[in-house]
């Protein structure tokens, strides 16, 4: 079955078509990293740049291509909005977070969030970052199958924790963080969005206030007794104007921030980990550059591995963390020439364009080296390369997810090494964000135990 949106009589304007495939089965086709790509592949090849299709029961239109993409997340004309597209799919689970809002609204409370992300602070949170690292990194043992994956999470949901909230949690008391973090953000992908109890999406709704009520039960400290942590600074952010956060907008912030912060984290660095270890090559040649650091103690120091920051946007190419860009049309547009008209939902889906030949020769090898000064790949179009999205919601946390990542994998490179089998491939789940169902099987390797940890100053964090 075809199904088109309208255009209005003697415009002159294209019909954006697709077809009518139910639900379960659309979904279906873009649950793995091969079946995306050849749906994607078949829409572009079928309908052009521009098709329909059913998502989550909205019917969307799959906007490819970077031309495509820098009209809707530049939104020069304000003709498309974040909060009612992403809100039909987190909006219950990460309600009023940064992403979840528009326009005035957004300007000013991202300009309020950005103080928490100068310079200065990103210098405190690396500082506080490197022992974190360092003794999440001393409880590793070798062996053959060292779920990756999980272990990187429970390293980034520790940084999220000491760095973002400075407060310290029993294994216990992180792990259910951690699995209410996981319940809100797989909810949004839920078939059946309605709250019956034992389904995806009631349990988002209840992870929601298990986040809501740590969060809440911690502000009141946070206000009175500071810290340098990203908690206390929202806690106490100003504009220029003198403008401030209440505890709800606080509250609201953190849930958002610490999902995003540690699952885009995690997945990425798996991401590389994979790699890493299909292309022992690489690690190497990665080693080799960490070794010539000995420690890192500024954001300076990072600008010192060049191969590593190359290895880090290819695995976000490769497998950007949030697959998709979300939209809805707040007023009759126009976009490569067809009609859109206000209420229509948007997709922008970086996993196609991040393997569009035109601008990425052999899209599917793993190739760092696409982002050397002598090829900069990325630089084929202003949106070739967008995993942080674009325009005025460009992902706040960009500087401190890269510093985050390079970091963690300096102090690995220079503790361990790792492999998989020749015959492995890892078993991707696109169901939400990328994840490995197997959770990164690894043969692991001590080559050294990370530095001594560095003292972490007068505070300490924690409650």
């Amino acid at each position: 079955m075809s199904i088109a949106l309208d255009v209005p009589a003697g415009s002159g304007l294209k019909t954006i078509r697709g077809d009518g495939t139910n639900l379960v089965t659309q979904a279906l086709r873009f649950r793995t990293h091969e079946s995306r790509l050849r749906e994607y592949a078949r829409l572009r090849e079928t309908y052009g740049d521009l098709s329909l299709i059913n998502n989550l029961g909205l019917t969307t239109v799959v906007a490819q291509g970077p031309d495509a993409a820098e009209q809707i997340l530049v939104n020069r004309d304000r003709a498309f909005a974040n909060a009612p597209a992403w809100g039909y799919y987190i909006g219950p689970f990460f309600e009023r977070g940064v992403m979840l809002m528009d326009f005035d609204e957004h300007h000013a409370h991202r300009r309020v969030m950005q103080s928490a992300f100068g310079r200065q602070e990103l210098e405190g949170y690396l500082t506080r970052m490197i022992p974190t690292v360092q003794q999440r990194l001393r409880r590793w043992s070798s062996g053959p199958s060292f779920r990756m994956q999980d272990n990187l999470k429970e390293l980034t949901l520790d940084i999220a924790l000491d760095v973002f909230v400075g407060v310290h949690l029993t294994d216990s008391e992180a792990a259910r963080l951690n699995k209410a973090f996981i319940a809100a953000v797989r909810a949004g992908a839920s078939i059946i969005r309605k709250p019956v109890p034992g389904l995806g999406w009631d349990r988002g709704l209840r992870a929601r206030k298990v986040l809501e009520e740590f969060f809440h039960t911690h502000i009141d400290h946070k206000r009175n007794a500071g810290g340098d942590d990203l908690f206390a600074n929202l806690c106490r952010a100003r504009d220029e104007d003198g403008n401030s956060f209440t505890d709800d907008d606080v509250v609201n912030h953190m849930i958002f921030v610490l999902m995003a912060a540690h699952d885009t984290s995690t997945i990425t660095m798996a991401t590389m980990a994979y790699y890493l270890a299909r292309h022992p090559e690489w690690q190497q040649r990665l080693r080799d550059e960490a070794n010539s650091l000995d420690e890192v103690t500024s954001l300076s120091d990072l600008d010192a591995l060049p191969a590593l920051d190359r290895c880090m946007k290819e695995a976000l190419r490769l497998h950007a963390p949030v697959p998709l860009l979300p939209r809805q049309a707040v007023k009759d547009t126009v976009l490569l020439g067809h009609h859109i008209p206000a209420g229509t939902h948007l997709v922008v889906p970086l996993y196609a364009n991040h393997y569009d030949p035109k601008i990425w020769p052999d899209p599917h090898r793993f190739d760092p080296d696409r982002f050397s000064d002598e090829r900069r790949e990325d630089k084929a179009h202003r949106l070739a390369w967008e995993p942080f999205g674009g325009g005025v919601h460009k992902c706040i946390g960009l500087y401190f997810g890269g510093m985050e990542v390079k970091a963690t994998f300096h102090q690995l490179l220079r503790s361990f090494s790792w492999s998989v089998p020749d015959n492995y491939r890892w078993p991707l789940d696109l169901t939400a964000m990328p994840v490995v169902k197997d959770g990164l099987p690894v043969h692991l390797e001590r080559i050294a135990l990370p530095a001594a940890d560095m003292p972490r100053g007068p505070f300490t964090g924690g409650n």
